[in-house]
């Protein structure tokens, strides 16, 4: 498969403008299960809130294409500060503890995109 011009200058040397994306956000939310006893986010409430997340954003008329779409994901290696989720494209990560947390980012971030600022996960905290 070729890639769309959108990606390739025209003869002239202009780049056209990039195609829109098929979602205005995609939020990922780590599912992921380890074994002995290793912190993991299945352990932290991942599946709920993976869930609740879901509902909420149907709910509020936000999924869909051109919208948002909620994913299941495997590990994102960011253990240490699970339960986590990350939004995209702006690329934002997200430590959440409760069912209060899932509502305030798809209120603040993902219907109205602001960046819920306490429960960014720290930089430079991975696995």
């Amino acid at each position: 498969m070729t890639l769309s011009t959108a990606t390739n200058p025209s003869p002239d040397g202009v780049q056209p403008a990039p195609a829109a994306s098929y979602y205005e956000r995609h939020i990922f939310f780590c599912l992921n299960q380890r074994g002995k006893g290793e912190a993991c986010c299945a352990d932290q409430g991942a599946e709920q809130a993976f869930d609740r997340c879901k509902k909420l954003v149907k709910a509020a008329g936000l999924s869909g294409p051109g919208q948002v779409r909620v994913n299941k994901a495997g590990c994102l290696d960011r253990c240490a500060g699970g339960p986590v989720a990350v939004v995209y494209p702006e690329a934002v990560w997200y430590s959440y503890v409760d069912a209060s947390d899932i509502d305030e980012i798809v209120e603040s971030h993902l219907k109205n995109g602001q960046v819920v600022e306490r429960l960014l996960t720290p930089p430079g905290l991975g696995r």
